[in-house]
């Protein structure tokens, strides 16, 4: 629990150094770009499939009747924007952790390295290509139970539960292998997944709904629709800041873990054990 809160309040500070600020705005730019090509080239199209589809609902009648009762007729035609931001949300929350992962993470592992860690041995235990590969293969799983685990959203306990935990699932398989790929062996990185995996998971559902946030702003009013080119890149960066928190948070828990693994005594050899078997076992990494 101290190794939890320890690495959660180191986290918070070293969000205010300058390099990490700088970082941050880095995907931010990336997905601006992204998002506005996306939007100049398929928004209107989206947009109208999305309001043809509730046109051609039964219940969307009854829908539109109840909200002229209650006074809120005109949402009717914010009703398919939202749901066009809402969808295309999640996938770029995605892509800016893919991009966070592989740009931002490998930059603020060496920070708390350098700051904090300037003796822990580097032992390689995954390349660039691995680290790579394995967050772009955990995206994937992540877009694919967001795509399945859509239609879930529309019931009001489960969006809250949800979309934080698959984020949190893979903030955790991401950040934590990125935090250990130089500095550990494809041993103790697996010693530290096993022995700190609940705190690690804990870590990753917390930052999954503190990146849920922005999206429960939004569904606080409909009239955010019309401020869709400016809301996007601010929650992007919001995002984005949450995702260099968590790379922060697990660089620090991550290191110390390891930082104290390695500092433990080897066991001593049981004297009932023969010199040959002693001799034979492997030499740690």
């Amino acid at each position: 629990m101290s190794l939890f809160l320890d690495s959660f309040w180191r986290a918070v500070f070293y969000c205010l150094h300058p390099r990490v600020i700088g970082l941050s705005l880095l995907p931010l730019v990336l997905m601006v770009l992204a998002a506005g090509g996306l939007g100049y080239f398929f928004w209107d199209n989206a947009v109208n499939t999305v309001f043809v589809w509730l046109e051609s609902t039964e219940w969307m009648e009854s829908l539109t009747r109840w909200l002229a009762a209650m006074g809120f007729g005109s949402l009717k035609n914010a009703l398919a924007p939202l749901l066009v931001i809402f969808a295309i949300t999640p996938v770029l929350v995605v892509v800016v952790l893919f991009l966070v992962a592989v740009m931002m993470m490998p930059a603020v592992v060496s920070l708390v390295a350098r700051r904090r860690f300037p003796e822990l041995e580097r032992r390689h235990g995954a390349s660039f290509t691995r680290s790579a590969l394995w967050s772009f293969g955990s995206t994937l799983l992540a877009v694919v139970a967001l795509l399945v685990s859509l239609p879930l959203w529309f019931i009001p306990p489960l969006v809250l539960v949800l979309p934080p935990l698959i984020w949190g699932w893979l903030t955790y398989r991401v950040m934590a292998f990125d935090a250990l790929a130089d500095h550990a062996s494809g041993d103790e990185r697996s010693l530290v997944f096993r022995g700190h995996r609940m705190w690690l998971l804990l870590m990753g559902v917390a930052t999954g709904y503190l990146g849920a946030a922005p999206s429960i702003v939004w569904a606080s009013g409909w009239f955010f629709a019309a401020a869709f080119p400016i809301l996007i890149p601010v929650a992007i960066w919001i995002y984005t800041l949450v995702f260099a928190f968590a790379s922060l948070w697990f660089a620090h828990y991550c290191l110390a873990a390891l930082d104290q693994m390695r500092a433990r005594p080897a066991p001593e050899p049981d004297p009932a054990t023969p010199l040959a078997l002693r001799n034979d076992r492997p030499s740690p990494p």
